[in-house]
């Protein structure tokens, strides 16, 4: 049975590369990531969940600024990028980057996605200059060098729908990435087709409605048609009623609200588990009597029904502060839950567990099984980055359709 080799750009903790790796068909080259606690993640995952060693972990997993596209590819680190990176690497990639992982063997897909916070609505809505000057807006050029240097038969490229309407500079980001894709050989749907590259993984049985814009690239010299991929991935959608929250969460043990909070070791606590059934970071993150109290009135009246003015001056009534966006919102036992995003790792408002009982905002774990992470996945990090880190990624579920739609394509070869 042929495997596929690749290569994971912007990793993070792993989400893409955990689905792919699930259908047992991809051997990874390497994934690239910047931050520390996302790096960790990955590599003790990939030691405790496929069996590499430390020593492979460390080598293949690489901790990196990618807009040093060169020194990432090539290796012969330049001094100051030894300095920033050089302990959080194996000595042969920073000699031989890329290429002595790649060695002579071909790659065969790319996969990855830019951080999205600068194509966002939410991101563009709330900065003063719509992120029109932030460096994330341009992250896709480096993952375009690096897919025309390997020339791999196609790549992967995810984002959030944003990105098909923000534009930095006097041309739609969307434009310039076809564009660039094109100019080194690659066939993609053009920028008028993209809303039909348009993605919710509820669609594929993960119990969250994220929305995506998935963008197929298929090497010009290649057989296919990049419209091969996307029937085959359309052919992975369910047919069956969409999983719910209550699928995801509903038999996790529960926690009440304390009459008193408390402090130990520093850390602020507000609930207590009921019984004694302890799951590794299904801990009830603290919400002080204001926030528990606004639950409580939000869940009995239902308020995520309410008008967008009644939530307004609800938050007012509650925190004496005005606002134009709402800021709390509930999850619901019978729907899919809405996106799971980074912004989770400030506060939990807009993530209300369902249970009335309850009154608390959702566990890491709870915001882990949403974006359909193994059970026993483990997280490295403070609380907020393990928040942000499984905000940011792509449902492990929704990333192992898109690696067996690509299998189905490719082995008709």
């Amino acid at each position: 049975m042929k495997r596929f080799t690749c290569i994971d750009l912007f990793a993070g903790a792993g989400g893409l590369s955990e689905g792919f790796l699930q259908t047992g068909r991809f051997d990874f080259l390497a994934h690239v990531e910047w931050e520390k606690p996302m790096i960790n993640t990955l590599r003790n995952n990939l030691m405790k969940r496929w069996n590499y060693s430390e020593e492979k972990a460390k080598q293949s997993v690489i901790r990196f600024d990618i807009q040093k596209t060169a020194e990432l590819i090539h290796g012969n680190w330049q001094e100051d990028t030894i300095i920033d990176y050089g302990n959080d690497n194996a000595d042969m990639v920073i000699e031989m980057g890329l290429d002595g992982l790649v060695a002579d063997r071909s790659v065969d897909i790319i996969i990855g996605g830019p951080p999205c916070q600068a194509y966002s609505l939410a991101g563009r809505a709330q900065d003063p200059d719509s992120m029109k000057n932030d460096y994330r807006n341009y992250l896709f050029e480096s993952f375009v060098e690096i897919v025309n240097y390997y020339k791999p038969q196609m790549f992967i490229f995810e984002n959030v729908p944003g990105i098909l309407s923000a534009s930095p500079g006097d041309k739609l980001v969307i434009e310039r990435i076809c564009m660039a894709f094109e100019k080194i050989g690659y066939a993609i749907r053009k920028p008028s087709e993209m809303k039909k590259s348009i993605y919710s993984s509820a669609d594929f049985q993960v119990p969250q409605e994220r929305k995506r814009v998935i963008i197929i690239g298929v090497n010009d010299k290649s057989e296919f048609n990049v419209e091969d991929f996307y029937a085959s991935l359309d052919s992975f959608k369910s047919k069956k009623r969409k999983r719910t929250v209550r699928d995801a969460i509903g038999n996790l043990p529960k926690f009440k609200p304390l009459d008193e909070p408390y402090k130990i070791q520093n850390k602020n606590i507000s609930h207590e588990l009921i019984g004694n059934k302890i799951i590794p970071l299904h801990n009830a993150r603290y919400n002080n009597k204001r926030d528990i109290g606004a639950f409580k009135i939000w869940l009995t009246n239902s308020m995520n029904y309410a008008s967008t003015k009644d939530k307004l001056e609800f938050y007012y009534k509650v925190t004496g502060k005005k606002t134009n966006h709402n800021k709390y919102r509930n999850l619901e036992w019978d729907k899919p839950s809405p996106t799971i995003v980074s912004h989770l790792y400030k506060d939990g408002l807009m993530f209300i567990h369902p249970d009335i009982d309850q009154l608390r905002s959702i566990t890491i774990r709870e915001a882990a099984l949403l974006q359909t992470f193994p059970f026993d996945f483990e997280f490295v990090g403070s609380d907020a980055y393990c928040y942000k880190m499984i905000g940011n990624a792509v449902p492990v579920l929704f990333s192992k359709y898109i690696a067996l739609a690509i299998i189905k394509v490719l082995e008709k070869k």
